[in-house]
């Protein structure tokens, strides 16, 4: 399979109404920027007929790829199967629901010369209800805050990557809300760029009120295997050390009031004592555990993949 210079992968889910629209639209843009290009349309599990009038598409237009999963898998799935088909050296991801505007596009592009792996699209006038407005708002600042990582919009769907992000990246779960946490935490650069983002014209928002729950237990997900997955005693050290501290704590008072004559065989604080420091100790076992996994599964060559660039002098310069 040849490689080309743009993919565009779109994640699906009874879009029927605007599917044509959308095709159309990316056609005149990707035409106009002159560059290579395949269009990939991940159905994920629609059934309203959207399937239908994609395999029309493909039919008239060999630029356009559907893959269809067998059920309904979520975001995740769908962007990591078209990530996985992908050809081009830069990829980008926009939502099927015409909100996102294809004439963009060229700004990416530029925005990714200027030395950015991830460009992300900031809705910075949004064209939706508060009901989603203001919990985005909330969600972006708190994810900006525990990430380190600065944008106005971590979710919105129109990003563009460059070709060794996208191999370097695995997402599952609801975890493609925090794809540029993820990436900024390989080390890749992350740059944003205010886009125009459009009414919803068809259909309803496929996004519920689960939402809400799942989102802030996702980033704890994202946070914890950012900070611990290489070194997990470090999140289990200090903990198993100071709950056995509390426990020798509590024991060595029960000593001295022992050495004073009192009975303590039948105290509660002695049960508890004990307790700790039995926890105490396993915890520590947890994260020694987990620093072997890491160990084993270390490879030297991960390394390679945080080089960013390697510049040498140029000797026919002289």
């Amino acid at each position: 399979m040849s490689e080309l210079e743009i993919s565009i992968v779109v994640p699906v889910l009874n879009e029927l109404e605007s599917l044509p629209h959308l095709h159309e639209q990316l056609t005149d843009v990707l035409r106009d920027v002159g560059k290579s290009y395949e269009i990939i349309i991940v159905d994920d599990g629609s059934d309203d007929g959207s399937i239908k009038v994609v395999r029309d598409i493909v039919a008239n237009d060999a630029a356009v790829v559907l893959i269809e999963l067998r059920r309904r898998f979520g975001k995740s799935t769908a962007l990591q199967a078209g990530f996985r088909v992908s050809r081009g050296d830069v990829v980008f991801t926009m939502d099927a629901d015409l909100q996102d505007d294809p004439k963009e596009i060229p700004r990416f592009l530029e925005a990714l010369d200027d030395d950015y792996d991830l460009v992300s699209g900031w809705k910075e006038d949004r064209k939706d209800p508060l009901g989603k407005t203001i919990p985005s708002k909330f969600f972006n600042y708190v994810t900006s805050k525990m990430s380190g990582l600065k944008l106005h919009d971590f979710n919105c769907g129109f990003k563009a990557y460059r070709r060794e992000v996208i191999d370097d990246l695995n997402i599952y779960g609801e975890l493609y809300r925090y794809i540029p946490v993820v990436v900024h935490a390989k080390g890749f650069r992350v740059g944003e760029i205010a886009v125009s983002h459009r009414a919803r014209q068809f259909g309803k928002s496929k996004y519920g009120l689960e939402r809400f729950i799942r989102g802030p237990l996702d980033l704890f997900t994202i946070m914890f295997l950012i900070s611990f997955q290489k070194r997990p005693l470090h999140l289990f050290g200090p903990v198993g050390a100071v709950v056995g501290s509390i426990g020798l704590m509590v024991n060595a008072y029960l000593a001295v009031l022992w050495l004073q004559g009192e009975v303590i065989g039948d105290r509660p604080l002695l049960m508890l004592g004990t307790l700790m420091i039995i926890v105490g100790i396993q915890i520590l076992v947890f994260g020694l555990l987990g620093e072997m996994i890491a160990a084993a599964s270390y490879r030297p060559s991960d390394v390679e993949k945080l080089i960013r660039r390697i510049n040498v002098r140029d000797e026919d310069a002289d």
